[in-house]
């Protein structure tokens, strides 16, 4: 052990990966609130906030709305182990590595699981989950909204639609998307969604937000057997969250002010215009970077604003460019997983994150470290194709 440790002081890094993403200082202000006891009145009513607001961001008028305790897959675990019994049939659909962990997490709840695959970068067909369909006896149906492994967004009203047609319910994992682009759950027929505060809702990690229709209530409420997970469970946890405030847990009280809060910002500046605000920094960025020369990962049409997966040069060294950025600039971005590993770099531009001075320092940035890779492009090309798009909107 050594005789003393010095206080603690972590770098002030640009989070453009993958997540976390950047918090905004007024969401770090209040985490740090006095804590208050979980049954306090003044914190029953931040509850009563948090959920609204969580209604509000979800674009749902559902009851069972409210921040499980984890990250993003505390909130995919969530879905799987209420919902899903041994030897009920579930259809997930796989174009990236949080479909395949989806596969896992059902799988491990007992469900007989048929894969429906679509190449990485590339969205999953809406005729294929109708033929997995037509095998009868399905139960559930998941999907990933934006598969943050890829940059894919994948489109969900035609396959709502389906799922709902042959009887069955619509999981969907909305952990990269929800507070970057629209995530409308009651207008699209999602039963049950859930996502992460660390990436668009620009909270720090550590609360998955959860959100149940009718359907989805009633088939938590009608289980055969107790849910295979008592932390997770929201036969229970629903009790301590609505009006009849049975104890379960304590509750992660300064992670619930600064989801809050976080989303009390996302109030104040408002759905539509926030979800342009992503559209533009993310154009921008896509603009520069093909000044550079380089292409973008996702099937075209169907990029992912949120999260910019862009291939790597032919001849540069993925983790030198990466390393590069972290000790010369401060700044994160992330890697490729699976099978875009060494492929792409993934740039996040999310929640407090996606701002106009963020593009340019990743493209001055990068500028800087393909040079030294000896990647051949026009000198400053990044930073004006991006001014370019921001004039464009301004004209």
């Amino acid at each position: 052990m050594a005789e003393s440790y010095a206080e603690l002081r972590p770098s002030s890094r640009l989070l453009l990966g993958p997540g976390p993403s950047p918090v905004d200082p007024r969401v770090l202000r209040a985490m740090s609130t006095p804590t208050l006891g979980h049954l306090d009145p003044e914190f029953l009513q931040i509850m009563n906030d948090t959920m609204e607001l969580l209604r509000y961001v979800f674009q749902t008028d559902n009851q069972l709305t409210v921040p499980m305790p984890g990250t993003g897959s505390a909130g995919m675990e969530t879905a799987m182990v209420n919902l899903v019994e041994p030897g009920d049939r579930a259809i997930i659909c796989v174009n990236g590595l949080f479909g395949q962990r989806m596969v896992d997490v059902a799988s491990r709840c007992g469900a007989e699981v048929i894969q429906v695959s679509a190449p990485w970068g590339q969205i999953i067909d809406p005729e294929d989950v109708k033929k997995a369909l037509a095998q009868g006896g399905v139960k559930l149906v998941g999907i990933v909204h934006a598969e943050t492994s890829t940059g894919v967004h994948q489109p969900l009203e035609e396959i709502s639609r389906i799922v709902h047609d042959h009887g069955a319910w619509f999981a969907v994992d909305a952990v990269t998307s929800l507070g970057g682009i629209p995530v409308r759950v009651n207008e699209w027929g999602i039963d049950i969604c859930y996502s992460g505060s660390q990436k668009c809702l620009s909270c720090p990690p550590g609360l998955a937000p959860v959100t149940l229709g009718p359907w989805a209530v009633e088939v938590l409420n009608k289980r055969k057997n107790k849910v295979q997970s008592w932390y997770l469970d929201l036969t229970m946890i629903q009790r301590y969250w609505t009006q009849e405030r049975f104890y379960h847990h304590t509750a992660p009280v300064n992670m619930i002010y600064a989801l809050r809060e976080a989303l009390r910002l996302i109030y104040e500046e408002g759905l539509e215009a926030r979800f342009a605000r992503h559209r533009l920094t993310s154009e921008a960025l896509v603009a520069g970077l093909r000044a550079m020369g380089m292409e973008m990962a996702a099937q075209e049409g169907h990029r992912l604003v949120s999260l910019n997966a862009v291939r790597i040069p032919e001849g540069v060294d993925d983790l030198a460019v990466r390393k590069r950025l972290l000790q010369e600039f401060d700044i994160e971005i992330g890697g490729g997983l699976g099978d875009f590993k060494g492929k792409v770099w993934r740039i996040g531009l999310m929640g407090h994150g996606s701002r106009k001075k963020n593009v340019f320092a990743v493209l001055t940035a990068l500028e800087v470290a393909l040079a030294a890779q000896g990647h051949r492009f026009e000198h400053g090309a990044a930073v004006a194709a991006a001014e370019e798009v921001y004039q464009s909107i301004s004209a």
